[in-house]
């Protein structure tokens, strides 16, 4: 893994901590003096504060891959990209990951959360798993993933850094546990099943079942039946 320096540390902690925690504070303070005077008025300004805080912090992260987007493909070192890459991974691991790997949003509201962050999902897709890289993922209509299942669109193997998108298509069953790589394409009504960890860059066609590690062929798509003449 290359090392993330000190700078981007720096920007992110300063652009996605510091700065929307202090206004976050200032409107919970304002709430808090424009209430009647009672026990109450801490809770309702601590919650405005919370979730003002998340509202700055999400608005500024898709400021941020707008302006600055972190490429498809290979990412060389000492470019811009990866010093890009480093303030995207930087407010990732201090901020968005540890909700990723926590049980403290509900499946529904993990799709929100996931496409606040970039990922784009059709209508009716849940996530029950972690998409480790949401701008990089592409989801079709009622797709879910399972519950502790993985989507890594990131490669990082030694000194070599890139992102390679992960597409699933409409109506996709991604079993519990499952990893999936970067690369990989799903058809529509795919099944893979739980535990399997589906290689880099697999093309799973529609209607099939893959499983396994590494995940290969169960089941082809049922064949249709021929209409009467």
């Amino acid at each position: 893994m290359r090392k993330i320096t000190l700078l981007p540390i720096l920007i992110s902690i300063f652009t996605f901590l510091l700065v929307p925690a202090s206004l976050s504070l200032a409107l919970a303070k304002a709430t808090f003096d424009l209430l009647p005077v009672s026990g109450f008025r801490e809770l309702p300004s601590l919650l405005i504060a919370l979730i003002a805080f998340f509202a700055l912090v999400f608005l500024e992260y898709r400021a941020f891959l707008a302006f600055f987007p972190i490429p498809e493909g290979e990412i060389a070192p000492g470019s811009r990209a990866e010093f890009r890459w480093m303030v995207y991974v930087a407010v990732s691991l201090f901020l968005f990951r540890p909700l990723m790997h926590s049980d403290l949003i509900p499946t529904p509201l993990t799709r929100v959360f996931y496409l606040a962050l970039g990922a784009r999902a059709g209508k009716g897709s849940y996530f029950a798993g972690v998409l480790s890289d949401p701008q990089f993922t592409r989801v079709g209509s009622e797709t879910y993933t399972g519950l502790r299942s993985v989507l890594i669109s990131h490669v990082m193997e030694g000194n070599r850094l890139a992102h390679y998108p992960i597409e699933l298509g409409d109506r996709v069953t991604i079993g519990a546990g499952a990893i999936v790589l970067p690369g990989v394409r799903i058809g529509d009504d795919a099944i893979v099943a739980a535990l399997s960890v589906v290689p880099k860059n697999t093309v799973i066609g529609p209607g099939e079942i893959w499983g396994g590690n590494p995940a290969r062929l169960l089941r082809s798509a049922p064949v249709s039946p021929l209409p009467p003449r």
